[in-house]
């Protein structure tokens, strides 16, 4: 028997377990719901092996090895199969680290407050997260069509958490959203891409994708729309309303939708279908790029403008997320090295951010009861380390050097000058000045303003440590990536 065969084999089998493994945790919640000590420490293992998997596959990826398993065939050319590249690797490193933080901060919010049906609710969580991996791990467009529909099946419990009629209204947007724009355009969209090259698989570099040389533009431009619009995660106006709709879950699901899972399963399907299967090449061949970079730049500059009119907290921040998540499509449709690693770098950068906000908002909620952001004037003074945490993620997404959103920064406004496109380099511009304007102010007040009328302090304390721990590991994680930043550039640079 070959050796290095069955070496192969087994570091292949890496990819079932990875998959498998969020899984297995969310039966293990199911069956010890009675036993709640018992049941977290079941997510937070989980987690923990999750991280270790993936970590593990990290530096054959990097020496350059591709990871293959096919768990079996549909049809000639349609599989249900793993992989694991730089590309993935992206994804999946930030889910698998998120998921262990999130859990432990699941476990104070939810305690804290006393929630109804923790055991559905950390079953699902567990779910959303195998998703999430199979997402980050898919082969081929079926196998993450296929995954890409699991996420949106198993948040919809954690939308309609609070079972209110906000709750199951918020709930209905979401799946009808997601699930009417998948089954409308990816779903057409995946079968005449099979038909033009008679399987469905991802292209082993960006530049020349799966598409045969021949095809009719005019056919593969409209495919192309269809991918872009299809996958609605991605919050690309006007297929966004879901987004800020599902702010009405608990906040540990508002970071789960904005960090970790759904919106990053978004951008992550998008631009992986526009580098491995319309392919660079084919993409500047056809002039979709620097439209598509116009276009989300609406996005970018409409969310943020809407941000700004918020007071609520959760809906600012959800806002923020629409516009964030554009920078990412935005930098790949540069199609310049620069902007695919500036749009890729922020696949990370936002997501450690971004989930730093909604913790921090739920550690408010949970300390004060409060979510109006004109109430939270004062409140840094009771809550330090919070509101410090807050202003520090803050500053990733402005994009303030050393911390991470500088690096996402950098690479775009030097995308935009390979692309000779300085209208791009204004839309980055004047986002920035939008950013500045919708968050400072929240920790200026925190830490300067003066508490209302009639309030007084007493009483008032930072959230649980099982709460404010995990927050102040994700900030002080967007600072060090903006210093050390290769943890996750090496990776992006692989995928160039």
């Amino acid at each position: 028997m070959d050796i290095n065969a069955v070496s192969g084999q087994i570091e292949s089998c890496r990819l079932v377990w990875a998959v498998l493994t969020p899984l297995l945790a969310s039966f293990a919640v199911m069956l010890t719901g009675h036993r709640p000590n018992v049941r977290e420490s079941c997510t937070v293992v989980a987690a923990v092996i999750l991280f270790a998997i993936i970590a593990s596959m990290g530096p054959l990826v990097l020496a350059g090895h591709t990871l293959h398993y096919t768990i079996f065939r549909i049809l000639p050319g349609v599989t249900v199969s793993l992989r694991a590249d730089a590309f993935s690797m992206i994804f999946a490193l930030v889910a698998s680290t998120l998921w262990i933080l999130a859990a432990f901060y699941s476990l104070g919010y939810m305690r804290s407050l006393r929630e109804h049906a923790q055991t559905r609710f950390n079953a699902c969580f567990a779910l959303a997260i195998f998703g999430a991996i199979g997402v980050a791990l898919s082969d081929n467009l079926f196998t993450m069509f296929m995954f890409y529909e699991l996420v949106s099946i198993c948040t919809y419990p954690l939308v309609a958490h609070h079972q209110d009629e906000e709750g199951y209204k918020g709930a209905r947007k979401y799946i009808v959203y997601l699930s009417g724009t998948s089954h409308a355009f990816i779903l057409p969209a995946m079968v005449l891409i099979y038909v033009l090259t008679g399987n469905l698989d991802f292209a082993h570099n960006i530049s020349t994708g799966i598409l045969p040389a021949g095809a009719n533009a005019t056919l593969v431009t409209v495919l192309y729309i269809f991918c872009l619009i299809g996958f609605a995660k991605n919050g690309i106006m006007p297929f966004h309303h879901w987004l800020p709709g599902a702010m009405v879950a608990p906040t540990p699901v508002s970071a789960l939708l904005h960090a970790v899972a759904v919106v990053k399963v978004g951008v992550f399907c998008t631009t992986r279908v526009m580098l491995y299967v319309f392919g660079v090449n084919t993409m500047s061949a056809l002039n979709l790029g620097i439209p598509t970079a116009y276009f989300v730049s609406f996005t970018i500059l409409m969310a943020s403008v809407i941000a700004l009119s918020k007071t609520n907290l959760k809906a600012r921040l959800a806002y923020s997320t629409v516009s964030q998540l554009s920078y990412i499509i935005l930098g790949v449709a540069l199609l310049t090295p620069a902007g695919i690693q500036g749009g890729l770098i922020h696949i990370a950068n936002h997501a450690f951010a971004k989930i730093t906000l909604f913790f921090c908002a739920g550690s408010i909620f949970v300390a004060t009861q409060k979510k109006d952001i004109s109430e939270m004037s004062g409140l840094g003074r009771s809550m330090p380390f919070t509101f410090a945490a807050f202003g520090l993620a803050s500053l990733t997404m402005i994009g303030v050097p050393p911390v991470a959103g500088f690096v996402t920064k950098w690479y775009l406004l030097v995308g935009s000058m390979q692309a000779h496109q300085i209208g791009i380099m204004l839309v980055l511009l004047a986002s920035t000045l939008l950013n500045v304007a919708y968050f400072a102010p929240i920790t200026y007040k925190a830490f300067f303003g003066k508490r209302p009328a009639g309030e007084v302090d007493a009483g008032i304390k930072e959230a649980p440590l099982t709460m404010l721990i995990p927050l102040m590991i994700t900030s002080l994680i967007t600072l060090l990536m903006g210093i050390y930043p290769d943890v996750f550039l090496n990776f992006v640079k692989a995928v160039l």
